[in-house]
């Protein structure tokens, strides 16, 4: 297969290698997930060239399914607020946002094949959002009411540097949540837990089939 390049063969990409399933806790959500983790990875390293081959995109990882359970059970939390889902992967997150009565959602991410994922999934969800590619840390957030972020925290320098930009958010007045399942650089202090979860995930991206994950409010 060649190198998919425009919009169209990217979601062909997608299709092919992948299927719609629930958000093991989040079912009320679907989203274009990988079926095993090893032919995938393969796949984006044979096929997609100089794209990055960490198909992120392509599971429901622990972080953002607590994230994404927490707003669809506090809709009060994100009703008629302007959000900006962080890293946003498949978009799980920020249609949880969405589907919780957000005024208006911007799903980010690196990852260009985020732009032919997220609309795929928010498409099969019934819902509408706004995708933006690059690299949105540190940006000045103008306009956002709520920041979400799923499994941020797993390098080093992302988790320092997101740290260091959620706080300085929250200082400007905007509410800030991660979903994190207490990886090696997690905040250990300055947060505040709203719930605990267990969390079904894979054994083939995480050691264990169930992660105990938090829902976190990033203090100023």
């Amino acid at each position: 297969m060649a190198t998919p390049r425009t919009p169209e063969e990217l979601t062909a990409f997608v299709r092919a290698r992948c299927a719609p399933a629930p958000v093991p806790l989040a079912p009320e959500i679907r989203t274009w997930q990988a079926t095993a983790l090893t032919p995938l990875w393969h796949a984006t390293a044979a096929e997609l060239g100089n794209w990055d081959d960490s198909p992120y995109w392509a599971f429901p990882w622990a972080g953002g399914q607590a994230l994404a359970r927490w707003l669809l059970d506090h809709p009060e939390a994100v009703r008629g607020r302007r959000v900006l889902d962080f890293a946003s992967g498949s978009g799980l997150v920020a249609i949880a946002a969405a589907l919780s009565g957000a005024a208006a959602v911007v799903a980010a991410d690196l990852d260009p094949f985020c732009a032919a994922v997220i609309p795929l999934n928010a498409a099969m969800n019934g819902v509408a959002l706004e995708v933006r590619i690059g690299n949105a840390l540190g940006d000045p957030a103008e306009g956002v009411e709520l920041l979400l972020a799923g499994d941020v925290f797993y390098e080093r320098v992302l988790g320092r540097e997101s740290l260091a930009w959620f706080r300085r958010l929250a200082a400007r007045g905007v509410r800030v949540l991660a979903g994190d399942p207490g990886r090696i650089y997690s905040p250990q202090e300055g947060t505040a837990d709203l719930a605990e979860y267990q969390v079904p995930s894979s054994v083939e991206i995480e050691d264990r089939p169930l992660l105990r994950t938090w829902v976190l409010e990033i203090l100023p």
